[in-house]
Parts: structure tokens; C-alpha cells; sequence
């Protein structure tokens, strides 16, 4: 894997990149779009490729370690394979899981045993074996095995959270080093910096985690209930110690303005379920503000969803006809909604590069950011 800086923002952090995998290239700043289990909800792989144009999706280690089993995906080559997705794709190691099913694991300093959500059977996770299914699983990119820290969290826990994480992290690298892909393309690690909200901790995080000189470095724990500020604050210090030189991932993130406001901090990478989430709920992101399609005001609506966005879905169908869809229920209505909402993230990430490229990203992100996030 290769990452190569094309263009930097004369008044902001912000950066453009080319990363090189053997699926592909990647442009950043990029939003991935998630599916969790091999498959991002209510959107097609082709309508991923050619509608979206997502150039990286993400899977999730724990759901695919569940469903479908190792198994069936080393016997089918890998998830590329198996789904159909020939670009890349990255693997959340399951360190997500380690927050998110707080009640159902339990931590020590080898690993974590987990309860699985769908037949309480108990599974024990090691740093070791989260690699190895990793490796199985096939992903491009694949993350180091973490505990993401709860928030808000005692500075006693955090601290001792981010130990565990630095530990886990050699371990991984240990794996990574003592063992090879499985379907002959390379598979590239990242570690994953830690420390919560604290500043001190944050820096001990990043300067561990840039001296194991990976292919790339990702930023956890945040988007995880604390102030927006406290993240762009979090984002920014750790963004100052980690290399320029490798591609930032900074995971969970988030809203059309957080993704605006970090990338402008630095960050290449991004995220999130909110897009497909808040889709199949009515909500809409667009070129001119939020939309509750569920609303009234949207019932006679015959205009497109969105004329400026382009892409098939917003501008051939109407506000009116996707509010119907919604309201009713009709799965139609998740599929549009969803498509579009992704539509709009790739759009946005693209904007903001052609905006670095141009040396224009930072008075253009102060105008954008008060423009998607006003409620219409």
C-alpha cells in the first residue's frame, strides 16, 4: 500500500491523497460507507460503485466472524469474493464491540470473551486471532484489536484502557509480521490511537502508535457521546504528532459538518452509519440543508430530492413520492433514501478535495458547514 499527499490547504490542515491498494486507488479525503456484515444496508453493490461511487466500503470482524463464518468466506476467496465488492475494503477489528456490547464481555489483559448478541454462545477475542480472522476475512486495510473507552470515563480508566491498547497493539504487530495474506493481495495494518478526552493521554496515545511506523494510523474513542468540541480538540492534537506522511483514519465520524470541520483539522479518512441509519428514517442530507422527509411540508413536493446533487436517485425521484414511500414503510423508500444520503457524503468528500486542489478548502468549509447543517 502507498499513500501519496497531492495537494495541502494554504489555510487549514486539510489535504489531499492518492492511497494505493491492490484493489485499487482511493482518493482522499474519502468517506467509506458501512457494511457491517458484507453488505451496506438497502444498497446494491452496483449502485454502491456507479451511483454512490464509493471507492472503499467497510466490514465488520465480529458480525462476519458470526455470520457467515469463517468458513464460508475463506471458501469463497475472501469478502471481495463473497459479496462482490472488487474495490477495497477495511475491517473494524471488533474493538467497537468492546464498548458497544459492554454488558454481554468481558475484559482481560489476553483478550476479551464476548456473548454473542444472537445466541448468547460465549467467544473469546485475542489480539492473535482478531488478525488471523482478518486475514480471513481479506480486508485491504485491517484494524488492530483496541478497547474503545466509553464516554464519559474516569481518567484511572482511560488511562489504564489505553495500556491495554498499546499492549494488544504489539501483539497484532507481532501476528501481522509472523504470518501472510491469505488470497495474495497485500493487507496493510492500522493501529488505532486511544486516551479518551484526555490531552495527555491523547499525546502518549499518538507518539506510541506513530512509532510502530504502520502503513497508516487511525484515531478511536471519539464520536462516542462527548462535545463536538472536545473531538475537534482530541483530533486536532493528535493530528500534529502522527506523520503527515500516512493516511489518518479517524473512525465513527460523523456528521456532514464534523467530517468538513476534521478534515480541515487534517483527517483523510472517514466512517459512519449515520447516513444509511438516519436514511431509513426519513432524514435527509442535502446540498441545501437537512430534510425530515416525514414532515408535512414535503407531501406535495413534486421537485426532485435533490436537482444540485445529480445522481440518478435524487433527481429522478421527488420529494413528494420519497415522503409517500417513507411514511408507508415500503422498503423502496430505505433503498432511495440511503442511496442518496451516500450519494451526498461521496459528493461532499469529492467537493472538498477539488476545494484543497484549488487552495480555496478553508473559506469554502466555513460557508458549507452553516449550509448542511440548517434545518429546511
Amino acid at each position: 500500500m502507498k499513500f501519496q499527499l497531492t495537494a495541502t490547504d494554504p489555510k487549514s490542515s486539510a489535504r489531499a491523497g492518492v492511497l494505493q491498494t491492490d484493489h485499487g486507488e482511493i482518493q482522499t479525503p474519502i468517506f467509506m460507507p458501512v457494511g457491517t456484515a458484507g453488505s451496506v444496508k438497502a444498497v446494491h453493490q452496483r449502485e454502491l460503485e456507479l451511483d454512490i461511487q464509493a471507492q472503499i466500503i467497510l466490514g465488520n470482524t465480529y458480525h462476519l466472524y458470526l455470520r457467515p463464518g469463517l468458513g464460508i468466506l475463506e471458501k469463497a476467496g475472501g469478502l471481495h469474493k463473497f459479496n462482490g465488492w472488487s474495490r477495497p475494503i477495511l475491517t473494524d477489528s471488533g474493538g467497537y464491540q468492546v464498548y458497544s456490547l459492554a454488558a454481554n464481555r468481558k475484559i482481560v489483559d489476553e483478550g476479551v470473551t464476548f456473548k454473542s448478541h444472537i445466541d448468547g454462545s460465549k467467544h473469546h477475542f485475542t489480539p492473535e486471532n482478531v488478525m488471523d480472522i482478518q486475514r480471513t476475512i481479506g480486508a485491504d486495510i485491517i484494524m488492530a484489536f483496541d478497547e474503545c473507552t466509553p464516554y464519559p470515563c474516569e481518567y484511572a480508566y482511560a488511562k489504564s484502557s489505553m495500556q491495554l491498547t498499546h499492549q494488544w497493539l504489539k501483539r497484532c504487530v507481532d501476528r501481522i509480521q509472523s504470518t501472510e495474506p491469505k488470497y495474495g493481495y497485500e493487507q496493510a495494518l492500522f493501529p488505532i490511537v486511544q486516551g479518551s478526552v484526555y490531552k495527555d493521554l491523547r499525546e502518549q496515545s499518538a507518539g506510541f502508535i506513530a512509532s510502530q511506523n504502520q502503513q497508516g494510523n487511525a484515531i478511536g474513542g471519539l464520536s462516542v457521546g462527548e462535545p463536538h468540541e472536545d473531538m475537534y480538540a482530541m483530533t486536532s492534537l493528535v493530528c500534529s504528532i502522527l506523520p503527515k506522511e500516512k493516511p489518518r483514519y479517524l473512525m465513527g465520524v460523523g456528521t456532514p459538518e464534523n467530517i468538513l470541520e476534521c478534515i480541515a483539522l487534517g483527517i483523510d479518512m472517514f466512517d459512519c452509519v449515520m447516513p444509511t441509519r438516519n436514511a431509513r428514517n426519513g432524514m435527509l442530507f442535502t446540498t441545501e440543508g437537512i430534510i425530515n422527509i416525514r414532515n408535512e411540508k414535503w407531501k406535495d413536493d413534486l421537485s426532485p430530492i435533490d436537482a444540485a446533487l445529480g445522481g440518478y436517485v435524487s433527481t429522478f425521484h421527488s420529494k413528494a413520492y420519497l415522503r409517500h414511500l417513507i411514511i408507508n414503510k415500503e422498503i423502496l423508500g430505505a433503498q432511495i433514501a440511503s442511496i442518496h444520503n451516500l450519494t451526498f457524503y461521496l459528493w461532499l468528500v469529492k467537493e472538498a478535495r477539488k476545494q484543497i486542489e484549488a487552495g480555496t478548502f478553508a473559506a469554502w468549509k466555513n460557508k458549507m458547514v452553516k449550509t448542511v447543517s440548517q434545518r429546511l
